[in-house]
């Protein structure tokens, strides 16, 4: 048994609270050991005297680890623990000690592990609508237009063109409230559009003023009337704040460029030079100057807008752009407002990599899932894993956060700021359908990028942004019928256990509670593979017993 492998940290990924008398527990160990483990538990208090036995369940492998689970129902909320590991024969005990032959119960109090009291507001607590959560991200210029009372003068691009970076198609927030039905068919339950705020720029990334919507997208109004029929069909809506940065011609900044370090304002933003005037800002955009989130003045202005929005409008929550570079002080305030303005509000940060340290149930609640973004093309668009490495690359993923965060992370194939998928699988369509499925049946809400079910392509921003053509929007419906299905799916496994592995060279997910198993076979070969049918719920290229090449399978098991 391959020692150093071996890792457990409390009150951390490994050890957390699901409820105020539960405890999940992971331990982590070499992929090709195979030992018996269970965990030896009691009250902080009793532990020397009596204890309790669990085993627990291998539940997780990835490329070099295997990962064994268990949930503890607790009578006592402060827990002690050690590992027992069973190694053919060979027993072992785990603590904070290390591995060791020996463990005496009666010292306990200096060397096992512990969560020292479960208090109720440091639980991570998932979000009940993200379990069911089906998301739909639209780019609001680029979906429909629905006011065409309007002033169109803005507007330069014939809406079946390409797309530019100064790119004007027109569509608007009223569009949107003409297609909420449609979306409601298609299996949608959630809405995350890009910002809206007023802006110069048509994907409104650099906002000038936090507090008014953009006139080419429409009013306030118009934002009522969106959110109050969308919620009246059961559909939530997400609105996109940018923190990180802001317009150059927002107010703000106005009065630093005309009045220097005598401008109140000076702090709100991170200068690094006066003469000429330098500043830090998003990327390489010095038209977008970075906000000092460490300011306690430019803290409370953006609380405000985050509250705001939700107080009068009834928002469902936050998409937070470029998250990742706003500081946590600032987050943690934020979420404090925020939850106590609407608790069930949820804030999905853009965080590209492992954010682990941001989703500790003091920041957001989840991420955009970029790292699922990059294992689907790693296996449907560049063929560099096979089911098994995929099923590895998908554990891993999840074994960075919670379970709790898990069933709230954000999953997409393609965004605005991405190639669409179906322009990298090469415009195969059998190969987006599977994607598609898998997208759906990983724990977590799947996001389909507009136009997705057209099929809608496009490579990188802006051709990414291309418009929905919506004379010809019923074409073809075998994508848009798929996710329809899916969508049906995804309300009956919304939080069920997970395993994910390889058998016969497909990929298999299985989701499970104490009630149903539902199995997605997903086959990502050239070739056939034999699969009887049993009960099957939802399929693409199955045939005489058979799953095609790019063909998929969801199996109601029990």
């Amino acid at each position: 048994m391959l020692e150093s492998a071996i890792m457990h940290e409390p009150e951390s990924k490994y050890c957390y609270a699901i409820d105020t008398n539960k405890i999940a527990l992971r331990i982590r160990i070499a992929k090709d050991d195979n030992p018996k483990i269970s965990v030896i538990y009691g009250g902080k208090y009793s532990y020397s005297l009596e204890q309790k036995t669990m085993n627990m369940e291998r539940a997780y492998e990835d490329r070099l680890f295997a990962y064994y689970t268990c949930v503890l129902k607790l009578t006592d909320c402060r827990l002690v623990y050690i590992f027992e590991i069973d190694d053919h024969g060979e027993k072992y005990y785990y603590s904070e000690d290390g591995l060791s032959k020996e463990f005496d119960f009666n010292l306990s109090f200096y060397n096992c592990f512990q969560y020292s009291y479960i208090n109720e507001c440091d639980i991570i607590k998932t979000i009940d609508w993200m379990k069911s959560a089906v998301f739909y991200q639209i780019f609001v210029d680029r979906f429909a237009i629905g006011n065409l009372n309007k002033d169109m003068s803005y507007i330069n691009m014939d809406w079946k063109g390409k797309p530019t970076p100064k790119s004007f198609a027109g569509g608007d927030l009223r569009g949107i409230i003409n297609r909420l039905q449609y979306l409601k068919n298609l299996g949608i339950n959630a809405i995350y559009l890009t910002p809206i705020f007023k802006s110069i720029s048509n994907h409104k990334y650099d906002i000038s003023d936090y507090l008014n919507i953009d006139e080419a997208f429409g009013n306030k109004e118009d934002l009522h009337e969106l959110i109050n029929k969308a919620h009246s069909l059961g559909i939530r809506i997400v609105l996109d704040a940018v923190f990180n940065h802001c317009s150059e011609n927002i107010m703000q900044f106005q009065d630093v460029l005309a009045k220097g370090r005598s401008s109140k304002y000076y702090d709100w933003f991170i200068i690094t030079n006066d003469n000429p005037l330098d500043y830090e800002c998003f990327a390489a955009c010095k038209y977008m100057p970075k906000l000092n989130t460490s300011n306690k003045e430019v803290q409370s202005f953006l609380m405000n807008v985050g509250t705001y929005w939700i107080k009068e409008f009834d928002i469902d929550g936050w998409r937070l752009d470029v998250s990742d570079e706003v500081s946590h002080n600032f987050w943690r305030k934020f979420r404090e407002k925020i939850k106590e303005c609407k608790r069930d509000a949820v804030l999905i940060g853009e965080n590209w990599h492992d954010a682990n340290v941001y989703l500790r149930g003091d920041q957001y609640d989840s991420i955009m899932n970029y790292a699922f973004t990059k294992a689907a093309l790693d296996f449907y668009a560049f063929g560099s894993l096979n089911p098994l490495s995929m099923a590895h690359k998908l554990n891993g993923v999840l074994m960075r956060n919670s379970d709790n965060v898990n069933h709230m992370m954000l999953n997409l194939l393609d965004c605005h700021d991405t190639l669409r998928f179906y322009t990298e699988v090469k415009k195969n369509e059998n190969k987006l359908i599977s994607a598609l499925a898998l997208l759906f049946m990983y724990p977590g809400a799947p996001c389909v990028y507009y136009g997705t079910e057209v099929p809608l392509e496009g490579g990188y921003d802006p051709d990414s942004r291309r418009c929905i053509d919506w004379k010809h929007i019923n074409d073809n419906l075998r994508v848009s019928s798929i996710i329809s299905k899916l969508a049906e799916i995804k309300k009956i496994v919304k939080a069920g256990n997970v395993r994910i592995y390889s058998k016969d060279n497909l990929l298999i997910i299985d989701r499970f509670d104490d009630e149903n198993t539902y199995r997605l076979l997903i086959n990502n070969n050239s070739y056939s593979i034999k699969y009887k049918e049993v009960n099957i719920k939802c399929s693409n290229l199955y045939q005489d017993g058979y799953i095609l090449g790019d063909g998929f399978v969801i199996d109601k098991i029990s």
